[in-house]
């Protein structure tokens, strides 16, 4: 459900009800992944459980 895929990852847009963990099981099938979206966001998002509907987070390529 990624709404763009770039080589740097892919452009996720925040909807009512997710979380980190949730967007990182939906990517990376592990919801413990959730640290590698919230550090390649440090930018937007200043604390991982302040999402705001509508925001446009990067997803990384999933690490090893």
């Amino acid at each position: 459900m990624a709404d763009e895929n770039t080589g740097q990852g892919q452009t996720y847009t925040v909807k009512a009800g997710d979380t980190l963990s949730k967007i990182s099981q939906q990517f990376y099938g592990d919801a413990g992944k959730y640290e590698d979206i919230f550090y390649a966001n440090r930018d937007k998002i200043e604390n991982q459980d302040d999402l705001q509907v509508g925001q446009e987070l990067t997803i990384p390529p999933a690490s090893s």
